[in-house]
């Protein structure tokens, strides 16, 4: 099973996280290690598959928060392991409470705060990247918890490159010039570039942000794309806690 890693957050040891791929699962092909549950695949392999995937990054399945995602800009605190229902972020300053974000295309933002061992998860869409869910976040941590977002320490996960991800015009309008590309009459979105912007903007140092350069659409036998493979798509989990 290969498990996609951060660097910025392999430095703190009391820090958890692991982003997985479509290795080293139960599920025939397409699903391979699929987590998602509204997928298609077999329920009783996406649940082997996810003991499989908590057992790889030494965590237990008790432990994990999830949520039901659904391209909302809604921030949820889980104060302890729970499903959250409806939202699109989730954060938390307990132990052990291990924070799941869905991926298979959107960006996936991971924060840390070193300081007062505070973690959240971001899934990121256009949707969300348009209501900047991950700005959202950031403010919710300070006003919650009084951290200083220059203290944060982010990851952006796997996730579409903009060169993949065509949307239209409607879509393209509400984004900034600099993160739409204009090829012909087609237009590509770089939520990647989007959410990186953020994070700058919310007061995060550029050498406290690593991103990642993994594309989901363009690695096929690396990693699940709903926008390459739709419905036979699968899921990937990106997961943080502190220990």
């Amino acid at each position: 099973m290969k498990i996609i890693r951060s660097n910025l957050f392999s430095n703190y040891p009391e820090l958890t996280f692991g982003f997985s791929t479509k290795t080293g699962g139960v599920s025939p092909e397409p699903y391979c290690l699929n987590l998602g549950l509204n997928t298609g695949d077999e329920h009783e392999n996406v649940l082997r598959n996810r003991k499989l995937f908590f057992d790889a990054i030494d965590i237990s399945e008790n432990d994990v928060s999830l949520q039901k995602q659904v391209h909302s800009t809604v921030v949820k605190y889980s104060p302890s392991p729970q499903h959250l229902g409806e939202c699109d972020a989730l954060f938390t300053d307990k132990q052990k409470n291990f924070l799941a974000v869905s991926v298979a295309d959107c960006v996936p933002v991971f924060l840390y705060d070193p300081l007062k061992k505070i973690v959240a998860g971001i899934h990121s869409g256009w949707k969300g990247s348009a209501g900047k869910i991950l700005t959202l976040t950031i403010n919710e941590l300070h006003e919650r918890f009084d951290v200083e977002p220059s203290h944060l320490i982010a990851y952006i996960g796997p996730c579409i490159s903009a060169k993949n991800y065509e949307v239209g015009e409607e879509v393209a309008d509400m984004f900034e010039d600099d993160f739409v590309i204009l090829t012909g009459e087609k237009f590509y979105l770089d939520l990647k570039k989007q959410n990186y912007s953020q994070l700058i903007q919310c007061g995060l140092h550029s050498d406290n942000i690593e991103v990642c350069d993994h594309c989901t659409y363009d690695e096929a036998d690396l990693f699940h794309s709903y926008r390459r493979d739709r419905e036979k798509s699968g899921r990937m989990f990106g997961v943080i806690g502190v220990n």
